[in-house]
């Protein structure tokens, strides 16, 4: 593999590497009915709100998630809605495995 490609994959698995949490994914989703506030997404989760700001900076960096400060409140949207047809697809992964799976045991 050359260079070039190599950085591609790179960048690529850094948006996968972003994704790969349940609390994140649990965001992303959420997020896709629309911006929230840190503190709605805090009490979601339940969590301490300085670790769901972590997550929420890990899919910031990774250019999933747009911020907007409004008074004193920050507010988080899906940058790329895009990621919730990712989403879709590892639904469909999960299904397909277990039809499968289910057929081998009969």
């Amino acid at each position: 593999m050359d260079p070039k490609t190599q950085a591609q994959f790179e960048v690529r698995a850094q948006v996968l590497k972003a994704l790969a949490h349940p609390t994140r994914l649990f965001l992303v989703e959420e997020l896709s009915h629309g911006a929230r506030c840190v503190c709605e997404l805090t009490e979601m989760v339940g969590a301490d709100m300085s670790t769901v700001s972590k997550h929420l900076a890990i899919l910031r960096s990774a250019g999933i998630l747009a911020d907007e400060k409004r008074a004193n409140q920050v507010y988080y949207r899906l940058r790329c809605p895009c990621a919730i047809g990712f989403l879709d697809c590892v639904e469909s992964v999960l299904k397909q495995t277990a039809r499968e799976q289910a057929a081998l045991a009969r």
